[in-house]
């Protein structure tokens, strides 16, 4: 078979980036379009072996020479994308942001962005569409792969010569890294989509397609069926697997599947791969891969992702922008390849990656506060404006005493109950009073909640705990319960946040894929329960909601003060109930069957139209769900009345 260029290789490489880049400016009936990555991986895999083999075969293969040809392929226009969005962020982005985009920017130069990208999903982390080189991950994990690869080929070759060795090699692989894939999808999910040990089977199986195809050419009519099927594979994984699904899992075989049906078809005048179009968008895919996520992220910032005519526009300025940089970069670099002394070569391109990466960590050390004005700076600094002892008492579940040793409340929570803490305990009437509190992020406090993320255990350990220690623990006081319940019952409405919207984030007997009304019922009848066996054992306030922006407060508006505007951000009373009826209705069932109290904070946050994330330029919150400290002091009133 011939593993030069193929024009069929080259128009999967336009279905697969398409895929992607339509997925990403959110193309109705693309919700699996993030596959596109998968069919990458496998060609990536089936010509990188193709490469080392018949080197080795031919007695021609150069380690060296095989490392400058994918670093002269991948590193221009990374290195073009990375400068960019640097010198854009200068404009644009607040200090956090900026100090985040620097950090990206060094690691996904030194091809290291998967492992920070896995770091950073945790709770209280950035969204993917505040990650200006989110991208970048995939193409950290096939640089990892191609340093790997010839390596391991080279020292088989060494031991056994021969085409047996390196395909059981491979074949080792596959599987080895298939039954990671397999646990960590089913138990780490972002270990499994970012790291490499989890991806490195779907580039080991188009390694194993060039051994197989060596020795099985498919007729022509037999060729025609495994394209058509492959393609009808990717195309299903499109259009049917979404974002919710177990993923990568025994799912990405589809793809996987699909691809290598097409490779081992290799019909090359084929009308699915091999028109004009087809191939003028897959020799640009790479750097229409590398421009669409910042345009998707840029779109985002400016409050234009929703928008028809936008996505459009962010669509068509992918391609343009990627054939920009083939032309200009991608060529001139090839071309200037055949000239230059590899040497030499080396020298510049090594230089430049790690002068950029440099530029990157010095922008990830300081953020360079003298870019922004002393408004936006205060800004900055209220989406740190939280609870000093969050990472201490919060993030960590353990108990924690604020104030004096006379024990007044007991607080119990979570991240929303966090935020109250010091406004709590500075309406104690005395210095000696203290409030005990105990929290997770995340956690709803009801007995039997487990959470939908099964790594989250903890806040069924709490809950028990809850219970069982309520007749020794500080008896007769008090308790407080806050919770952002509604999360719980209908998910995030950041379409960025862990539980999307309209599918609950916990559950009891069964899991739900969407809050029906078995789970309304359910969660009602263990919500009050669980009321009730508090306030057998002492008095019981439960907080109501607190008033979610829907958008990062302090974020926004520092964003709009960067581009010269000023803005005050708040949700209508009508868009707080709707969202909140049901658990309003809940509390009010615990007060009439158990007895528990309510405390209401909308009065000291809203009026009788508007509740406020912000007054007279200054942030409520320091996100967009959380109370800041500045915040929280609204709320003093209120809890100077659990005390007189």
């Amino acid at each position: 078979m011939n593993t030069g260029f193929r024009s069929d290789i080259n128009g999967l490489r336009a279905w697969a980036v398409m895929a992607v880049v339509l997925y990403h400016f959110a193309v109705p009936g693309l919700v699996g379009g993030f596959a596109g990555v998968d069919v990458f991986f496998v060609i990536s895999g089936f010509l990188m072996t193709s490469l080392v083999f018949v080197g080795l075969e031919n007695q021609r293969f150069s380690l060296w020479r095989f490392y400058l040809a994918r670093a002269r392929r991948i590193f221009p226009a990374l290195l073009v994308v990375c400068l960019v969005v640097l010198a854009v962020g200068w404009f644009v982005l607040m200090l956090d942001e900026y100090q985040q985009l620097g950090r990206h920017v060094r690691d996904s130069l030194l091809f290291m962005s998967n492992i920070r990208y896995f770091k950073e999903s945790g709770y209280f982390d950035a969204a993917s569409h505040e990650k200006w080189l989110l991208h970048t991950w995939s193409l950290s994990v096939e640089w990892q792969f191609y340093m790997a690869l010839p390596v391991l080929l080279l020292l088989v070759w060494k031991l056994f010569p021969g085409r047996r060795a390196a395909f059981i090699a491979l074949a080792t692989l596959f599987v080895a890294s298939w039954l990671v894939c397999l646990v960590w999808t089913l138990n780490e999910p972002d270990r499994a989509f970012y790291q490499l040990q989890a991806r490195a089977w779907e580039m080991a199986a188009g390694g194993l397609l060039f051994f197989l195809a060596q020795r099985f050419r498919p007729s022509a009519a037999l060729a025609k069926s495994a394209e058509w099927l492959g393609f009808a594979m990717i195309v299903a994984t499109f259009l049917l697997v979404d974002a919710q699904a177990l993923w990568p899992g025994w799912l990405a075989l589809l793809p996987v599947g699909g691809t290598c049906l097409v490779l081992l078809a290799g019909r090359e005048r084929s009308w699915l791969s091999g028109t004009a179009v087809a191939q003028w968008l897959g020799s640009r895919s790479y750097s229409i891969y590398l421009w669409h996520w910042p345009l998707v992220v840029g779109l985002a910032y400016m409050g234009l992702l929703e928008q028809p005519l936008w996505l459009v526009a962010g669509v068509l300025l992918s391609v343009l922008l990627g054939h920009l940089s083939y032309v200009l970069v991608e060529e001139p670099v090839r071309k200037g390849g055949r000239v230059w002394a590899p040497r030499w070569e080396i020298l510049v391109l090594c230089c430049s990656l790690l002068l950029v990466a440099l530029m990157g960590q010095l922008v990830r050390k300081t953020g360079v506060p003298e870019r922004l004005s002393a408004a936006v700076i205060e800004l900055e600094a209220q989406r740190q404006n939280r609870n000093p002892r969050q990472k201490e008492c919060l993030n960590s579940g353990e108990p924690c005493l604020y104030g004096g040793e006379r024990i007044r409340l007991l607080l119990l929570g979570d991240s929303h109950a966090d935020t109250l803490v010091t406004a709590i305990v500075d309406s104690l009437p005395s210095a000696q009073d203290g409030l005990f509190f105990r929290g997770l992020p995340g956690c709803l406090m009801v007995t039997g909640a487990k959470d939908i993320d099964p790594e989250r255990t903890g806040c069924l350990q709490l809950n028990e705990w809850m219970i069982a220690e309520q007749e020794s623990l500080y008896p007769g006081v008090p308790m407080l319960r806050v919770e952002r319940t509604s999360f719980h019952v209908w998910g995030g409405l950041d379409p960025d946040e862990e539980q999307p919207l309209g599918s609950p984030g916990v559950y009891f007997s069964q899991k739900y894929e969407e809050t029906t009304p078995e789970f309304l019922q359910e969660f009602r009848q263990e919500y009050v329960a669980t009321a009730c066996r508090l306030t057998a054992i002492r008095p019981l306030y439960l907080m109501r909601p607190l008033p979610e922006m829907g958008i990062n407060v302090p974020l926004a508006m520092g964003r709009a003060l960067l581009l010269g505007k000023s803005r005050e951000l708040s949700i209508s009373l009508e868009a707080y109930h709707q969202r909140n009826a049901f658990v309003w209705s809940v509390q009010d069932q615990a007060r009439e069957e158990c007895g528990a109290q309510i405390l209401d904070p909308l009065p000291y946050l809203c009026d009788k139209q508007r509740c406020y994330g912000s007054r007279d330029g200054k942030p409520l919150y320091y996100d967009d769900d959380h109370l800041s400290e500045y915040g929280n002091r609204l709320l003093l009133p209120l809890f100077k009345t659990l005390f007189d």
